[in-house]
């Protein structure tokens, strides 16, 4: 595994209706995570950049899972902006002139390109007009991403080997869609559990609802945390 502090391995979405709900739930989750994912829900919420500063002044990091998706410069703009906000990683889809755009001016500020939403199979990038399989379509995705200057990807651990095997470290791998050993699969339909995402070549993964859904999610941080702690030693 590459050098990542382990405690920050593991990304908590903080996928709440509000951002009283975000901070209550940080806080709960106190020392156990140190990274943290708002995404839309929260963008359309009021209070993001609220909640972003607040974050960071309790030391955590941020992802903002943005997906920005629009004409080049105005992505580009978007990017400029958020990079004076603290915020660690932003996410952009996987179309070449938005890279770019993205990367142009983001200084610090990672950008994450979305290959294929973990949500989707081989059939859902059939009806959107793509001959081949995901990975195909994952690896095409990826080193465009290299080539537009972005940081890193946001893939399934079940493309990450491929992702790590061609590329290396020259791209962060980003794995949503994390359950625990036994967990339902819900909505995703890529899923990976936490010790194959990291065995598969992870850098980061991100957890929601096995988190924000737990009876003491604190608890339930800390006991991903020990898988990784785990496998970070093998």
């Amino acid at each position: 595994m590459s050098a990542i502090d382990d405690r920050e391995r593991l990304i908590a979405a903080l996928d709440v209706p509000s951002a009283d709900a975000a901070r209550a739930l940080a806080e709960r989750l106190g020392d156990a995570v140190r990274f943290y994912k708002i995404g839309l829900e929260l963008f359309t919420a009021g209070g993001y950049f609220e909640l972003l500063a607040w974050l960071r002044a309790r030391g955590a990091r941020v992802f903002a899972d943005l997906k920005l998706y629009d004409i080049p410069e105005t992505v580009r703009r978007a990017a400029a902006n958020l990079r004076a906000s603290g915020a660690s990683f932003l996410t952009v889809h996987a179309e070449r002139s938005i890279m770019e755009a993205a990367a142009r001016d983001k200084g610090a500020l990672k950008i994450l390109a979305v290959t294929v939403l973990t949500s989707f199979d081989e059939r859902s990038i059939a009806e959107m007009g793509y001959v081949g399989s995901v990975e195909d379509l994952v690896l095409k995705r990826a080193r465009a991403a290299l080539e537009s200057g972005c940081d890193g990807v946001i893939a399934s651990g079940l493309e990450a080997p491929k992702i790590k095997a061609v590329f290396g470290d020259r791209l962060l791998v980003v794995v949503p869609g994390v359950r625990p050993a036994g967990a339902p699969a819900q909505d995703q339909k890529r899923i990976v559990d936490v010790a194959q995402a990291f065995a598969n070549g992870a850098d980061y993964i991100v957890v929601g609802r096995p988190i924000r859904d737990a009876a003491d999610p604190r608890a339930a941080a800390e006991a991903i945390q020990s898988t990784i702690a785990t496998v970070s030693k093998d």
